[in-house]
C-alpha cells in the first residue's frame, strides 16, 4: 500500500510467500538445488514406470527396483562364478571315477568327441587328476617330457609342471601346500601353494611318430601322488583309461549352478577370492558359514539370471564387440586371453568380460598358453563366424586356406567344436579335426593347406575335411604349437573361413 509520505511498502501475507523456480515455497534457509539431484514424480525406464512422492518410491516401484537390483547382482555373480562352477563340475565328475590323490584318469588314445569338456584337444594324451589337501601337503612326482599345470578350485593359476615348469621337462617332485599351512617345508621339492583344498592337476604327454603310447607309458611309469606323510611308503596310483568313453565335465547353466557355487564356498577357504566377488555372491545369499535358502521370489530371479548369464557368456564368446580381442584388424580370428592370462585392462584392473568369455569356453589357465616367445608355448586363434561375420552353419560347406609356410616349430591343428557344449563336435568322426600330425593330409605345392567343413567331404578331400551337422552351429580353434616369428610379427595370417557357394 502507499502512504501519504510517498513511501511504498510491500506486505507479504502467509499465502503469498516468494516462490522458487519450481513453484515451491522459499523459506528462510532455501537455496537453489542443482539440476539432476531431485527426482521427478514419474520416470519411464526399462523396468516400466517408476513413481515417487518427492523422491520416495512408492511400494510398487520399490518392488520393481529391488527385483532389478537382485537380478543385476545375480547376473554378475553368475559371470564371476563361471570358472568356479566349471571347476566343481570337472572335480565332481572326475571323482566319480575314483577318489582324489589315488585315481588318475588318462586318455591313452587321445581325447575324442565322446568326452564333453570345454575345448579339449585331440592332439596329445591328457593326464587329468584332482588332489585333496585337507589331510596335509600332497606330493606329485611328475614324469619327464610333459606339459602341465596346477589350478585351484577358483581357477587361479598356481604353477606349471613339466616343460614350462621349474623341472624344465626333466621330471621332478612337487609339493602342494594347503591354504594356511604353517608346518615345515622339506627341501628337495618344487613348492606350489593352491588357494583351495581341492586342486586340479593336468598335463599332456606327446605322440612319437604319431603314436601316443611312449608318452603314456612314461606317465604311468614315473607318476606318483601321495600325502607328504606317506612319503616313506607311497601308495600305488590307479590309472583309468578314459579313451572312447562317454564322459561329461561341463557345468550346468540353470538353478543347479547356484547350488554348486554355494557348495564350494562352504567347503573351501575363500581367502584367495577377491572381496568384490564374495560380495556379489553374498548379495544373492551365498555366504560362508550360512545356509543357502532363497525364497520363491529369489529362486525365480536366480533361475532367470542363470539363463541370462549363460546367454551373456555366449554373446561375449561368439559375438564379442571388443576389437582388442582380435589378432588381426582384417580377420575374424580372436584370442582366448584378452589382457593376458590374468584378464586385465591394465595391471591390477580385471577385465571381467574377458574372463567370463574365456571361462565360458575353455579349460585351464597358465601363462604358457599366452606366451609370446618364438618357438615356445602355443597360441590359440579361434572363430565362430565366417569371413562375412555370419555364424558357422553345420548344414553349409566352408573352406579355410592356411597360407604357405605355416609358422610352427612342432605342429598345428584345427579342431571343430559344438557351440552348445563348447566340446568337440559329435559326428561320425571320432576326432573332428585336421592336423599336421596326420601324414595323410594334402599339402599344396606351395606348402599351403586347404581345409574343408561341411556335412559331406568334397571328393578326394577326405583327409582335409571335418564333418559338420545340418541344424547345428560350430566353431573352431587353430592351434599353433611352438609358433614362429611370422606369427608374432603378423606377416603370416590364416585366411578367414569362407562359405562355399
Amino acid at each position: 500500500m502507499t502512504l501519504t509520505t510517498g513511501v511504498t511498502i510491500s506486505l507479504v501475507f502467509a499465502d503469498e510467500q516468494p516462490r522458487k523456480s519450481d513453484g515451491s515455497a522459499r523459506l528462510k534457509m532455501t537455496t537453489e538445488i542443482a539440476p539432476g539431484i531431485a527426482s521427478p514424480d514419474k520416470i519411464e525406464t526399462r523396468l516400466g514406470t517408476l513413481s515417487f512422492f518427492d523422491g520416495v518410491p512408492d511400494k510398487a516401484s520399490a518392488e520393481k527396483i529391488y527385483d532389478n537390483l537382485d537380478f543385476q547382482h545375480a547376473v554378475q555373480a553368475y559371470l564371476l562364478g563361471l570358472p568356479v562352477v566349471n571347476q566343481v563340475a570337472n572335480r565332481d565328475n572326475v571323482l566319480k571315477v575314483g577318489p582324489a590323490n589315488a585315481t588318475v584318469p588318462i586318455w591313452d588314445n587321445l581325447v575324442d568327441s565322446r568326452t564333453v569338456e570345454l575345448t579339449a584337444n585331440d592332439n596329445t594324451p591328457y593326464t587329468w587328476f584332482w588332489l585333496d589337501l585337507r589331510k596335509g601337503p600332497v606330493v606329485i612326482e611328475a614324469p619327464p617330457k610333459v606339459l602341465g599345470l596346477i589350478n585351484d578350485i577358483w581357477y587361479h593359476w598356481n604353477g606349471d609342471i613339466g616343460i614350462t615348469g621349474p623341472d624344465e621337462g626333466k621330471g621332478g617332485k612337487y609339493l602342494l601346500l594347503p591354504p594356511g599351512y604353517k608346518g615345515e617345508v622339506p627341501e628337495g621339492y618344487f613348492v606350489i601353494k593352491p588357494g583351495s583344498f581341492s586342486a586340479w592337476g593336468v598335463w599332456r604327454s606327446f605322440v612319437v611318430d604319431g603314436d601316443p603310447k611312449p608318452g603314456v607309458d612314461a606317465v604311468k611309469k614315473f607318476t606318483k601322488i601321495y600325502l607328504l606323510l606317506e612319503a616313506a611308503n607311497p601308495p600305488a596310483l590307479k590309472f583309468i583309461d578314459m579313451s572312447g568313453k562317454p564322459f561329461n565335465m561341463v557345468g550346468p547353466a540353470d538353478y543347479r549352478f547356484w547350488e554348486m557355487l554355494h557348495q564350494v564356498v562352504q567347503e573351501e577357504s575363500t581367502e584367495a577370492v577377491d572381496a568384490t566377488t564374495l560380495a556379489l555372491w553374498a548379495s544373492v545369499g551365498i555366504r560362508k558359514g550360512q545356509p543357502f535358502k532363497p525364497d520363491e521370489r529369489m529362486k525365480k530371479i536366480l533361475t532367470e539370471a542363470a539363463a541370462v548369464g549363460d546367454a551373456t557368456g555366449r554373446a561375449l564368446a561368439y559375438r564379442t564387440k571388443e576389437r582388442t580381442a582380435y589378432f588381426f584388424d582384417d580377420r575374424q580370428w580372436k584370442m582366448p586371453f584378452i589382457g593376458g592370462y590374468k584378464f586385465e585392462w591394465q595391471p591390477g584392473v580385471p577385465n571381467l568380460d574377458a574372463a567370463a568369455m574365456y571361462f565360458f569356453a575353455a579349460t585351464g589357465v597358465t601363462p604358457a598358453m599366452d606366451t609370446k616367445i618364438v618357438g615356445q608355448g602355443s597360441t590359440y586363434p579361434w572363430t565362430a563366424v565366417d569371413s562375412k561375420g555370419n555364424a558357422l552353419d553345420g548344414g553349409k560347406n566352408y573352406k579355410l586356406h592356411l597360407p604357405p609356410k605355416i609358422p610352427v616349430k612342432t605342429f598345428w591343428s584345427v579342431i571343430v567344436y559344438d557351440t552348445q557344449t563348447r566340446s568337440m563336435l559329435q559326428t561320425d568322426q571320432q576326432f573332428p579335426s585336421v592336423s599336421s600330425q596326420n601324414k595323410k593330409i594334402q599339402v599344396n605345392d606351395d606348402s599351403s593347406v586347404d581345409l574343408y567343413f561341411g556335412p559331406k567331404a568334397p571328393p578326394g578331400k577326405e583327409n582335409n575335411w571335418v564333418q559338420t551337422i545340418p541344424g547345428k552351429g560350430w566353431f573352431t580353434i587353430l592351434r599353433l604349437y611352438g609358433p614362429l616369428e611370422p606369427w608374432f610379427n603378423k606377416t603370416w595370417k590364416p585366411n578367414d573361413i569362407e562359405l562355399v557357394e
